[in-house]
């Protein structure tokens, strides 16, 4: 039987994975260490770890910045915005994918453009638009920004995925006499449970986690988000970093969660994408 040698190469790549192993873990060693130590522990020791569990920072953060209305609010946009995409996404997508016809591959290459243009520079106009609709304060402004926003890499996505799908399956529904939107609600649709699921967690994340949006759009209302709930306790001489990190280990569990629940999908429907 033969045995592989452990040579120098081996021991090198193992250093190096270690390496970076440490230097990804060491942003969420802090962010923990941080929540758990108070005010003058984190001044003059920020990097050793808590004399002791400081757990009064979460209960604290928790009541003096509403992190439970806030929880709320960034629950709605978030799954609002992420069912928006997916309904628009996929039949965007459908009809791009299933249409070999020059006006659907120019649209495609369009929704690519929006992947790659900047969205905040046109966030002057789109405020003015809000503006003048009194939609600023409310969920509907952030919903419809996020959703424009992030349709184009939702529209990728799906329309790889669909490319890759054979057309026997919703042919065999048309000649049964269903409609094209029948063949796609029973038959298409459920089979994209893969890639929806990526859909649903990389827009999850980038909606869960975003500040600026929120910030220009709901701030100053009972409708902020966590990202900028937890901003409150950064000031312009006094930060209280120990309820800061509090409030962004509450903010990061409720989507840590999601993201187990879907993890098996991301890297399936991703890479199907991809073959698009």
């Amino acid at each position: 039987m033969s045995h592989l040698r452990y040579g120098s190469t081996n021991m090198i790549l193992e250093a190096v994975m270690v390496a970076v192993t440490v230097v990804f873990m060491f942003p969420l060693y802090l962010l923990v260490v941080l929540s758990l130590k108070p005010q003058s522990e984190v001044a003059s020791s920020p990097l050793s770890l808590p004399q002791g569990l400081y757990l009064s920072n979460y209960t604290q953060a928790w009541a003096s910045a509403d992190l439970g209305a806030a929880l709320v609010s960034s629950t709605i946009t978030t799954a609002t915005s992420a069912v928006f995409l997916v309904i628009f996404g996929s039949l965007a997508a459908y009809v791009l994918a299933r249409r070999g016809t020059r006006l659907s591959y120019g649209m495609y290459i369009l929704f690519l453009l929006g992947i790659i243009l900047p969205v905040q520079t046109a966030i002057i106009p789109l405020y003015t638009l809000m503006k003048n609709a009194n939609l600023l304060g409310t969920y509907t402004s952030v919903v419809i920004f996020y959703t424009g926003a992030l349709l184009p890499f939702t529209i990728f996505l799906y329309t790889g995925f669909l490319r890759a799908l054979p057309r026997s399956y919703e042919e065999a529904a048309l000649v049964d006499g269903a409609s094209h939107w029948q063949a796609f609600r029973r038959v298409v649709f459920p089979l994209l449970r893969p890639v929806t699921g990526t859909v649903l967690i990389l827009n999850a994340i980038t909606i869960w986690n975003d500040f600026f949006t929120p910030l220009l759009f709901l701030s100053g209302t009972e409708r902020e988000t966590l990202p900028v709930a937890i901003f409150s306790f950064v000031g312009e001489y006094v930060s209280q970093w120990g309820l800061v990190f509090a409030g962004l280990v509450i903010s990061i569990i409720p989507i840590l969660i999601v993201y187990f629940m879907l993890q098996r999908y991301i890297i399936r429907g991703f890479a199907s994408g991809l073959k698009g």
